[in-house]
């Protein structure tokens, strides 16, 4: 009998031992302000993506933020080579959020894309 509540003690022990080890934050382990760069890229590029199915980017905005994309997905990996220094992973942060608001910013504008009518004429 000792030895089964001794058993269900250690039991119990190791539980909220390693419940209480659980990260914080979104549940990937990350800070709540901090995401991988691959993921940020995912996200940006689906942004792009959905603005101009959507019609909410116009195809000269569509096209200045693929490259404005591109130039940071060449920058990556370049500074890759031989893996991410803290400054260079605060440059590509710093980059991908100007970018991230560029997104945003062209989404939210009132030059929207209906069916053949692109407007306004530039």
């Amino acid at each position: 009998m000792k030895t089964i509540i001794l058993g269900l003690a250690a039991a119990t022990a190791l539980t909220a031992g390693a419940a209480s080890a659980q990260p914080y934050g979104y549940g990937n382990g990350y800070g709540r302000d901090w995401m991988p760069i691959e993921r940020r890229m995912e996200r940006i590029d689906f942004r792009i993506d959905q603005g101009i199915r959507s019609g909410q980017l116009t195809p000269r905005e569509a096209d200045r933020l693929r490259d404005q994309f591109n130039r940071l997905v060449r920058l990556e990996a370049r500074y890759s080579g031989n893996g991410l220094s803290n400054w260079e992973r605060d440059d590509l942060n710093r980059r991908f959020d100007a970018l991230s608001v560029n997104v945003r910013e062209a989404r939210r504008d009132e030059d929207r894309r209906y069916g053949y009518n692109d407007y306004p004429r530039y």
